[in-house]
């Protein structure tokens, strides 16, 4: 039973592994593309907390190549592994700060106080400066839902969804095909 038990990241890798790598890069390059496509086609303006959730995706993309490489290059099993991992703890973040966003848009808890809206344009200075100034919306108010869910709410789905797909790679047994 103890030998059934061994840690996981040094058992080999193989096919599952790199399926998990790639399927989590693809995944999370396609949900950061789609918010990206939201905010420069659509013209949704994020809010802080949007751009926040996008974190760990510009981090994990990298990693989940570099467990892509490592896997089809039959590096040791516990770098595959380990990058497999810290995707998926990554992916967890992601989902912590999804539904942290979606409580604040349904007003279940208080979102952080630089993400208020902000008022109107201040028409006592410079009229055109006040106008070409950005503001970025409120945390509260979900500038889009898309069968109910804000971005946030479906961020979160995806982040859960890419955390399962990463750690059932890192901890997964390694197959017969191309095992090492």
């Amino acid at each position: 039973m103890a030998s059934d038990v061994s840690f996981s990241l040094r058992r080999p890798t193989g096919f599952r592994q790199t399926l998990s790598a790639g399927l989590a890069a693809l995944g999370m390059a396609a949900t950061v593309g789609g918010a990206l496509l939201f905010q420069h086609v659509g013209g949704y303006i994020p809010c802080a907390l949007c751009l926040e959730q996008r974190t760990p995706h510009y981090i994990g993309i990298p990693v989940a190549l570099a467990a892509l490489l490592a896997a089809r290059l039959r590096a040791p099993a516990a770098l595959t592994r380990g990058l497999l991992l810290v995707v998926g703890l990554l992916m967890l973040w992601s989902l912590a700060l999804g539904i942290y966003h979606a409580g604040v848009e349904w007003q279940f808890w208080a979102g952080p106080a630089d993400c208020a809206a902000v008022g109107g344009a201040d028409l006592s200075g410079d009229l055109l400066q006040s106008l070409d100034a950005v503001h970025p919306p409120s945390c509260t108010e979900a500038a889009l839902r898309i069968l109910g869910l804000s971005l946030a709410g479906w961020n979160a789905i995806l982040s859960a969804i890419l955390a399962t797909v990463a750690l059932r790679g890192a901890f997964a047994r390694g197959d017969r095909f191309g095992t090492n």
